[in-house]
């Protein structure tokens, strides 16, 4: 191949940058000096060579003392190159299954019909979650916490925002002592990411679009299990799990005020309340938790039902829950039942 003419020469990449790319695809990942001496390069030469690859999305760089560098399913990368591309976009798309064909001999066999697959490969988790970013049209919620597998703030997340893509994260505040830093989150806040801050989270999380989720099987370090799952159940509690901390979460700039500074070794506490709740809504509050029925609690409540239903859905939005069981925990959390 590397005496044919460039297939990818349209995306930026020169002969040599193209050989470099599908070497890092035919072995699954690669350092610089492995790389530079494939094709007795400067290794400084290398690393730009693979830094340019990762600026266009095409490999996403690893952790570690010597960091490797890891390619990003083409079938995603490749096409999120095309849609900044006009007049030659054809040649790359034409490009796409050759190149397939190498990154899936190299890769560990996942079926795409499957409703969960495990992963235990930390290159195959790094791709995995740029796959995703590149996949995404409406909605990507995360949980951002260590540690970490892929190096923090790979160039994605921002193109991702450009298309219009709703992106809301949660960082603990471990975030800041081992990956991010408060410039980079507030940068991406700039373009679009909504960004609140909390103590702790559960687990590693990314949800995109309602569909399909990438959750963490273990938190310690040094290992990489992770589960992709497309059952709708599954991803429809993962979604109620990320909105119940969502709701509990400070944002970014409340959370930046608090820590000042005294650093990130502190607590954060929720937004101080700016007013106590009436007699009538601890009422609608205590009976919705309960269980009871909007016939019932009008009646009890001596309201229309009609009245019952706006005053239930404002309840619901001031306390930022989805439904009855989130606005009963988040009602006792602020005291109000």
């Amino acid at each position: 191949m590397a005496e044919d003419p460039p297939l990818l020469d349209v995306a930026g990449l020169d002969a040599t940058g193209e050989r470099v790319y599908v070497h890092v695809l035919m072995h699954g990942r690669s350092s610089a000096a492995e790389v530079a001496a494939q094709f007795d390069l400067a290794e400084e030469a290398t690393l730009r060579q693979l830094e340019g690859l990762r600026q266009l999305g095409l490999v996403t760089r690893l952790e570690g003392r010597r960091p490797q560098y890891s390619a990003v399913d083409p079938r995603f990368a490749l096409r999120a190159v095309l849609d900044r591309l006009s007049d030659q976009a054809m040649r790359i798309r034409e490009a796409i299954p050759m190149l397939v064909e190498y990154f899936d001999a190299a890769s560990p066999s996942e079926s795409g019909s499957h409703q969960a697959v495990v992963l235990t490969d930390p290159d195959t988790v790094a791709a995995w979650y740029a796959r995703l970013q590149h996949q995404a049209t409406r909605e990507f919620l995360s949980f951002d916490r260590p540690p970490y597998v892929s190096a923090s703030f790979d160039p994605f997340e921002a193109e991702v925002l450009a298309r219009g893509v709703d992106w809301r994260a949660i960082y603990t505040l471990a975030s800041f002592d081992e990956g991010s830093t408060w410039d980079e989150v507030e940068g991406l806040a700039e373009q679009g990411e909504q960004a609140r801050i909390t103590d702790e989270l559960p687990v590693k999380l990314a949800i995109v679009d309602g569909e399909i989720a990438l959750i963490s099987l273990t938190l310690e370090p040094g290992r990489v299990d992770a589960l992709i799952t497309h059952a709708p159940p599954l991803v429809e509690a993962l979604r109620e799990l990320f909105e119940f901390h969502w709701s509990r979460a400070v944002p970014l700039p409340d959370a930046r005020a608090q820590v000042g500074d005294a650093g990130t070794e502190g607590r954060l506490l929720p937004g101080a309340q700016v007013r106590q709740a009436s007699v009538e809504e601890r009422s609608i509050l205590a009976l919705m938790a309960v269980g009871m029925k909007d016939e019932a609690i009008a009646r009890q409540l001596g309201m229309s039902p009609r009245t019952l239903r706006r005053r239930s859905q404002e309840l619901l939005a001031e306390l930022g829950a989805g439904n009855r069981f989130q606005a009963g925990v988040e009602a006792a959390r602020r005291g109000w039942i």
